[in-house]
């Protein structure tokens, strides 16, 4: 009888471990989860954390997305005068779509212009998409990706929250 009472217990004490455990998040889309991959890649390599996929940050540059398309033919959005409060990272492409990764990279790319030492870009040279992907105290990441037809080109949106490329401040 001692034997089926703890037996009984350890099976109520497993299925209420069991029965208290979160589910597990669903899988990402396949766009999703290359934009996070290739963001965290990049990350790795200079010892930065990885970021997580926020949906509310994809619905936003889905919208933003998709309003540049109708109003300006997938041009780039002006960040400043839309007063978003995320950071920002934005390519254009003429001709064929552009993948996650490959938009990432092209950013990512701007790495060989940053001199970490000295926490600046080398001159005449642009490296702020690339510190954006890297900044440490981003943790959320969402994009999104438009295509206009009639003219050949796409418009690839992510934003960064919180936003780095704070002045002054080191991203990693």
């Amino acid at each position: 009888m001692v034997h089926l009472v703890t037996t009984l217990l350890i099976l109520l004490f497993i299925s209420s471990a069991y029965a208290q455990a979160p589910p597990p998040q669903p899988p990402l889309a396949g766009p999703a989860q290359e934009y996070l991959d290739a963001h965290n890649q990049a990350r790795a390599q200079v010892g930065v954390g990885p970021l997580k996929w926020s949906p509310n940050l994809e619905n936003a540059t889905a919208r933003l997305a998709m309003y540049q398309r109708i109003k300006f033919n997938c041009q780039f959005a002006d960040l400043n005068k839309s007063k978003i409060k995320y950071g920002a990272n934005q390519l254009w492409a003429q001709g064929s779509s552009v993948g996650p990764k490959t938009a990432v990279d092209a950013w990512v790319a701007e790495k060989k212009y940053y001199n970490h030492e000295k926490n600046s870009c080398e001159e005449n040279r642009q490296c702020g998409v690339y510190t954006q992907v890297v900044w440490r105290k981003s943790v959320e990441l969402g994009c999104s990706q438009t295509s206009c037809v009639k003219n050949g080109t796409s418009l690839i949106v992510c934003f960064y929250n919180p936003p780095g490329n704070v002045i002054g401040e080191s991203p990693y």
